[in-house]
Order: structure tokens, then sequence, then C-alpha cells
């Protein structure tokens, strides 16, 4: 039997909501090791275990702080991960979003498991704690989820007027990043759509500069050595290519502890390059949830991918044989059977 060619697209901080409560409840079997492990690391530091968070009913101030976050979301997106039939799909690349860098360098083979999470603990713990600033979620697309030129320049103008950040390009959506008293000012000048501008709760100004005292910190707890080759192609926040070939490992290393916590993450780039160089059978989002169905799709409408001009060709082209396969969809999950 063929195998389907897919990439593995890991979520980032925000994921797990209250929609997404008890994820791990129907978690795979291989699972069960790896969270005892990360139980015993938790309760060690007399955190509360990632199985008890994932078991109590959601609140924001609990579950959406890094130092609960971050690791909960990996413990799922690690799940999903396991869930896939290796026999029936061929991994052929890997990349995330913001915090999903990290899983990916771990489901990538960059890292092992154990230290993909001691990582995600420590940069949850250090952005908590030494974060400063915030960051804010705005559109610009048009409700056919085509980007909309003039929404564009008008953003980009005001975050220059006010000194703040692109933080990450995600799809329809820019995350912008800034100081706080600044992102006061454009939340009250850009028009209002929907929810938005909506400032995201618990998150600091990922993916900027001000979080430039985060790296030196990061660095001095994250040695070199727990860097590996990967074994999967890595796709990282400015679409490059870690090929497990070519790879510098200092580079890896500078490159996740320093440069894309300060720089801008452009996760459109990423997928873009995922579909273009890798050519898959379909594009698999791991859990939890599905916050990046809706950007992804965007990447494919404006890379018009096989076609694709607007939210209605999206919705048509995922009927019969869905090329995005979100694991947060429990239909969608069982194919990866």
């Amino acid at each position: 039997m063929n195998k389907k060619r897919v990439v593995i697209i890991c979520p980032g901080r925000g994921s797990y909501t209250r929609e997404t409560s008890s994820y791990l409840e129907n978690s795979s079997s291989y699972l069960t090791e790896y969270l005892s492990d990360f139980d015993k690391k938790r309760l060690e530091l007399k955190l509360q275990s990632i199985s008890e968070l994932d078991q109590e009913p959601f609140r924001a101030k609990t579950h959406m702080v890094g130092l609960n976050a971050s690791p909960l979301i990996y413990a799922c997106s690690l799940s999903d991960y396991l869930f896939i039939n290796k026999d029936k799909f061929e991994i052929v690349a890997v990349c995330g979003n913001s915090m999903g860098w990290y899983t990916a360098l771990a489901l990538g083979g960059a890292l092992t498991i154990q230290n993909g999470y001691d990582l995600i603990q420590t940069m949850g713990n250090l952005t908590q704690h030494k974060g400063d600033g915030g960051q804010i979620i705005y559109p610009i697309i048009n409700d056919e989820w085509m980007i909309d030129d003039e929404k564009k320049k008008y953003l980009f103008s005001e975050i220059k007027k006010y000194n703040l950040h692109i933080s990450i390009y995600l799809g329809g959506y820019v995350v912008i990043g800034g100081a706080q008293e600044s992102l006061n000012k454009i939340l009250k000048s850009l028009p209002k759509e929907d929810k938005y501008p909506f400032q995201i709760p618990y998150h600091s100004a990922f993916h900027t500069p001000l979080l430039n005292s985060i790296t030196q910190l990061a660095m001095d707890g994250v040695g070199k050595e727990i860097f590996n080759k990967p074994s999967l192609p890595l796709i990282d926040g400015d679409g490059v290519i870690w090929s497990p070939w070519s790879s510098s490992l200092s580079e890896l290393y500078r490159y996740t502890l320093n440069h894309q916590v300060i720089n801008t993450y452009n996760f459109s780039s990423s997928v873009n390059v995922a579909i273009k160089e890798f050519c898959p059978d379909h594009l698999i989002l791991l859990g939890p949830g599905n916050s990046l169905g809706g950007p992804v799709a965007q990447v494919l409408i404006e890379q018009k991918w096989n076609n694709l001009k607007s939210k209605a060709d999206f919705i048509d082209f995922q009927q019969e044989d869905p090329f995005v396969l979100s694991m947060g969809i429990m239909d969608q999950k069982q194919l990866l059977k």
C-alpha cells in the first residue's frame, strides 16, 4: 500500500480553551509513559500535573498562563501525533506556529520527547515570569478569506504609528506585540470587526524585541547538548527548512532560543514552504482544538493552491477527501487511524 505524504503542523499557545477541556481523556495508550514522566516532573516542582489540569473545569487564569498552557498543549499535540497511523501516512516535514516550533523540534527528532517537554516548560516559565508586553490579533482579510490590501496597509501604518511590532503572520490575521501602553492605544484606534481587535490573555510580546531579556536566560538554562540533527525536515518561522542532512546544531540552537524569540514568526511562510516544497497529500493539524484551521486555509487561498480563491472554494475542496485534516475535529481525526 502506498503511504500518503503528510506535513504535520503543531499549534501554539492559546489553543487549549474551554472547548478543548479533557482533551487527553481519550488519548493514545502510547502517551501514558510520557505523560507519567511529565506529571512526575511537575509534581517535583510543586506544580499541578498535566493530567489534573486537563480534567478540571477550564479557568483562563489557570489553563492559559505559560506555566500550565505550554506543557498542556505539548501533551495534547503529542497525543494526536502518536494516534496517526504511520503505516498509512508518511510524515515528510513538520512545522508549527510559535510555541508549536518547540513541539515540531521534538516530533521531528531534533529533541527527544522528554527534552522537548523540558524546553517547553522552561520557556513557559520564563515568558510567564519574565516576559514583557502583550499581544493582540487583528484580521486583514475579507469575508471570503482573501487578503484585503487596504486593510493590511492601514494596519501596518497603525503598527508603525504606535511603535509596535508584527509578532506573527498568521494567515489572514496579524498578531501584534508590544508594550501594553501602546497596545491600549491601537486597541482603541482599530475599527471593530466582530471580536477584533482582541488581546490574547496571559501572553507576553512573543517574537518581538521586548523579549530580549528572555533569550539570555533561556540560553543559560538550556544546553546545546540536548539538540540532535532532526530525523525529519523542519520548517521554521522564517520558512527555512532544517534538513536531517545539513542542519548545524549550533545554528538550530541559536535560532530556537534567540532569533525566533525576538523576531517576527512567519507562520504563513512556513505553510507556504510546506505545500510547495513537499507537495503533501494532506496537511495534518495537531490539537488541541482547531485554532490553525482558518489561518492554514487562508494561506492556501492566498497561494491559489489547487485553484482555491475563496472561503467557499475551500469549504467545497474539503468535502470529499479533505486536504487539511484537523485532529481537533473528530470526523477528520478518525481518517488518520
